[in-house]
């Protein structure tokens, strides 16, 4: 082992001896290969080769090898072991040893030191090397790397319009911003999400067979609209119940809220329902605004374009256009032969969907409709909308993509065998959810079906999904997370129920709705248990310190959280 690792070093030269050693002529003083080898003593220095030998001897057998070409000294070095004694290679070996120890990146440049750390694209594997020596450490705090890897693992800013996402300040605008605590904090985030996170269980808020029809969340509220003419709001932190609104004479069936960001800390929340009512609430302050009247039938859907104005569609067949900061209607948008059952909005379009089995692009400024979608034998239940494409869902199983500059159709999309009601469109990217229990994740580039997941033995009831995952939920009961790239099943998100009513998420955190069926005893009935039907709300949390992480990660899932410190 001393002999390979001191040639390592001398080059790259072929260090293996010959079946014959080469004879060449040494003219240095004589060597006799003593028959019982003296051990070197520890405390000798390391020129001494032995204690007979004169320091001038030595160095002119120092000059003289210094004179051999390298195959000759490698020779000499392999005959010189070969006469050493297990004492003496031992010795040999402490000497070696700490010269071979060299910290290749410290004798580097360090910018070629960091550049050779930005190929490592294996966050525990930077944990681990953090962890060899300070030097290492101190390379490991460079911005630089931290920033790539962010990148290559694109933990960049979420789009909220899409799952309600935070949105990032340039870290220019962001004071103390570390690129390595903030990838440290989103590797820990999708360790939660893949393993779960901490679950706080709400069950004492929803009385009876409640049924949940709305539900939006931000960092600071969850709302949430019921069949028992009430809107319940919670705190999202900690799951605890702030107030009830309550003014609607009928279920409520759809709700939104804008606001509530570090610009525009004020919220506004938008309800309607079974009594034909809309109510403005300022939500910070749980207290009603204005209420607009108008509509002759149930308000089915509603959508808010901004603070300012909101849409609702109704059972009357219309639509109306709310200035809802005045308190005053702008527009009737009429047209529909049915009931309007969804809507989206998008800067000043509306696209409307309905049971005529006909969908409709308006102009909420003008209250003129643009294009009328005709195509579905049957009535339409989901829409989406993103400014450029519309995507509609129907009872006739299939699914059609429209062009809202012209109005013309694109494509249908066929494969669920019954009706499609459940749709979220992301750029090219649609998913779509039906009563056959199944997931489709379709590509609008192409009009060509990704994956086809057998998500749920009974309908989808609902189903969100961003750039890294989605998580849908049936009348099966069950809720289930899934690798949106890969259309795989991660794991089931949650206990089994008798019903999933509705669920939402964003980067850190996921509100669950669901009716759960228990069994329990009463004092006089012994022996005998009652079946209790209730409402339950699930808060998962992934944002959540390395501790707890380590308490609901499996032993098994081999996940240590990201730490670098």
């Amino acid at each position: 082992m001393a002999a390979s690792s001191s040639l390592t070093v001398c080059g790259p030269e072929d260090i293996s001896p010959p079946a014959t050693p080469p004879s060449f002529h040494f003219h240095g003083p004589s060597q006799r290969t003593p028959t019982t080898p003296r051990p070197f003593q520890q405390h000798i220095h390391p020129t001494l080769l032995d204690t007979n030998l004169q320091h001038d001897q030595i160095q002119k057998l120092k000059a003289r090898f210094q004179q051999l070409d390298p195959q000759q000294k490698q020779m000499f070095l392999y005959e010189l072991v070969n006469c050493c004694s297990s004492a003496q290679l031992t010795y040999l070996n402490s000497l070696i040893s700490p010269r071979l120890k060299i910290d290749f990146l410290k004798e580097l440049p360090i910018e070629i030191s960091l550049h050779i750390l930005s190929f490592i694209d294996d966050p525990k594997t930077l944990a681990r090397a953090a962890c060899v020596s300070t030097f290492w450490n101190s390379l490991l705090r460079d911005e630089a790397t931290w920033k790539s890897l962010c990148m290559k693992h694109q933990y960049q800013r979420r789009n909220s319009s899409i799952c309600g996402g935070e949105l990032l300040a340039p870290p220019s605008q962001r004071e103390s911003f570390s690129y390595r605590q903030y990838f440290k904090r989103k590797y820990n985030i999708a360790a939660a999400w893949a393993h779960g996170g901490k679950v706080t269980a709400v069950d004492d808020v929803f009385t009876g067979e409640v049924l949940v029809t709305s539900l939006q969340f931000d960092n600071k509220f969850i709302v949430v609209g019921c069949d028992n003419h009430r809107i319940e709001v919670f705190d999202t932190l900690s799951g605890a119940h702030i107030w009830t609104l309550e003014g609607h004479e009928g279920g409520v069936w759809a709700l939104q809220f804008k606001g509530g960001d570090k610009f525009d800390p004020e919220r506004v929340l938008v309800s309607g329902g079974c009594d034909r009512d809309v109510r403005v609430w300022d939500l910070n302050r749980g207290r009603l605004v204005h209420v607009l009247r108008g509509h002759t039938s149930t308000v089915r859907c509603l959508k808010m374009k901004d603070k300012r104005f909101a849409v609702t569609g109704s059972r009357d067949n219309t639509l109306r256009v709310w200035d809802i900061e005045r308190g005053v209607l702008q527009h009737v948008l009429l047209g529909h032969q049915n009931s309007v059952r969804c809507l989206e909005v998008h800067g000043d379009l509306v696209v409307s969907g309905s049971y005529d089995a006909t969908a409709r692009v308006w102009n909420m400024r003008t209250g003129r409709c643009v294009h009328v979608l005709e195509g579905h034998i049957a009535q339409i239940y989901a829409i989406a909308f993103d400014g450029h494409k519309i995507v509609t869902g129907s009872l006739d199983y299939t699914i059609r993509v429209w062009s809202v500059e012209s109005g013309q159709h694109l494509a249908t999309l066929q494969g669920h065998t019954s009706l499609v009601g459940q749709l979220q469109l992301s750029g090219n990217t649609l998913v779509s959810g039906g009563s056959d229990g199944c997931l489709r994740v379709w590509d609008l580039l192409h009009y060509q079906c990704i994956h086809q997941i057998s998500a749920h033995d009974n309908s989808v009831t609902c189903l969100q999904f961003d750039d890294r995952r989605m998580l849908s939920a049936g009348n099966d009961g069950r809720v289930k997370l899934w690798d949106i790239k890969l259309g795989r099943l991660i794991r089931s998100f949650s206990q089994p129920a008798k019903t999933v009513w509705k669920l939402h998420f964003n980067d850190t955190k996921a509100v669950v709705l669901k009716q759960r069926q228990r069994y329990i005893t009463v004092d006089d009935r012994p022996g005998e248990k009652i079946e209790v039907v209730d409402t339950i709300m699930e808060v998962h949390d992934f944002d959540i310190s390395d501790e707890e992480i380590m308490s609901v990660l499996p032993s098994s899932s081999g996940i240590v959280p990201m730490d670098t410190d």
